[in-house]
């Protein structure tokens, strides 16, 4: 029997991508699996099932993953979603696995293998399967346009009859994959454009975009490409250097984010009261308790006139390309084990054994099991 793929559509509200394209359902079929999706599964991305020759089309998700080895999302599945699981079957996705102790649990009396993506090793190899990374550019694309369309001056320098106009300024905070992609979109509008990272390898990256990197004094390079944890001492020191900048912008985008932890607050009430009037921030970290003091997530709130925006799934308001990078993602994770049509893991595999969260009715990943106090 060969191994049998399902998508459903995804049922979070504002939820516009899908797990599964044209391209890689294609891709699947050729490694001899058969693939089953629920209809307009993905017309939220712009697919549609007339965009799908060879997959199976059914009505609700109990037909989807009825009898199904491999389910594809986006999102976690609801509690609904996880009972219509088929027990001991193979789940894939964006899990938040640090966010809910009775998701695991679930996940667990149904005997999942569950992979979650955010826990992927940061290695070379893995790369090409990095969903952090591939929707953290479409993220920080969009937190460029919305500074772009909230700003009250223009991006670029225009010379006119009335007189020359000078560029906005921009100030862009963390410089991964997300901050690296606001500050290039915003150089391509024409920007003047600076950033900051406390990552001290991060300053070539700024100054190759054409950016000027500000530079704090402090540098806090931490393990899997992510930054370590300000000390308290460390925080006094960047805020202070930081405002100078922050003080001076038309626009801040901040992206700084630690897995499972809170975003850490690196613009303060005071520092927004001394921005400039009219300015604009855009906190990119809003989903996980936002890099400024005052961001609402998912509102946009005026403080001292300075517009502060919270948005929330950022790769969701361009869901066809972020669909075709996550769904590119999931294929590259899972077509190296399956061969003949079969799904065969080697749990010796590096890859394998750091993104794997749940694994024979039990939470396995120790990082997990340390933040949710499960050891």
């Amino acid at each position: 029997m060969s191994l049998s793929i399902a998508v459903a559509r995804e049922t979070v509200p504002g939820e516009h991508r899908t797990s599964l394209v044209p391209e890689t359902a294609k891709k699947f079929a050729g490694l001899g699996a058969t693939l089953r999706m629920e209809q307009s599964a993905g017309t939220e991305s712009h697919f549609l099932d007339s965009d799908y020759p060879g997959v199976e089309l059914v009505d609700g998700i109990g037909q989807a993953y009825g009898g199904s080895q491999l389910i594809l999302r986006v999102t976690p599945p609801s509690p609904e979603e996880i009972a219509a699981l088929p027990e001991g079957s193979v789940l894939i996705g964006l899990l938040k696995p640090f966010e809910s102790k009775e998701r695991l649990a679930a996940l667990n009396a149904r005997k999942i293998t569950a992979f979650a993506l955010e826990l992927l090793p940061r290695i070379s190899r893995a790369q090409s399967m990095d969903a952090l990374s591939s929707q953290g550019a479409c993220a920080g694309y969009q937190c460029g346009l919305i500074a772009a369309a909230r700003c009250t001056k223009f991006f670029p320098m225009l010379t006119t009859a009335a007189g020359t106009i000078r560029p906005a300024r921009v100030l862009v905070i963390g410089a991964g994959v997300a901050g690296l992609q606001a500050i290039a979109t915003c150089k391509r509008l024409g920007a003047m454009v600076e950033a900051y990272d406390v990552r001290a390898a991060a300053r070539e990256q700024i100054e190759s975009l054409g950016a000027k990197f500000v530079d704090t004094g402090v540098h806090a390079d931490g393990t899997g490409g992510y930054a370590r944890e300000l000390t308290a001492e460390e925080k006094a020191a960047q805020a202070e250097k930081l405002a100078k900048a922050v003080a001076l912008s038309d626009v801040v985008i901040t992206t700084a984010a630690i897995p499972g932890k809170k975003a850490p607050t690196i613009i303060t009430r005071d520092m927004v009261g001394r921005m400039k009037y009219g300015a604009i921030i855009v906190d990119m970290a809003a989903e996980s308790g936002g890099n400024c003091e005052l961001t609402q997530p998912g509102e946009h709130v005026i403080a001292n006139d300075v517009n502060i925006h919270g948005p929330l799934n950022l790769p969701s308001r361009m869901p066809t390309h972020a669909s075709e990078l996550y769904a590119k993602n999931l294929y590259n994770f899972l077509s190296p084990w399956i061969k003949d049509g079969q799904l065969n893991f080697d749990w010796e595999d590096e890859v394998l054994a750091g993104t794997v969260l749940c694994r024979n009715g039990q939470t396995v990943h120790a990082t997990v099991k340390q933040v949710l106090g499960e050891n």
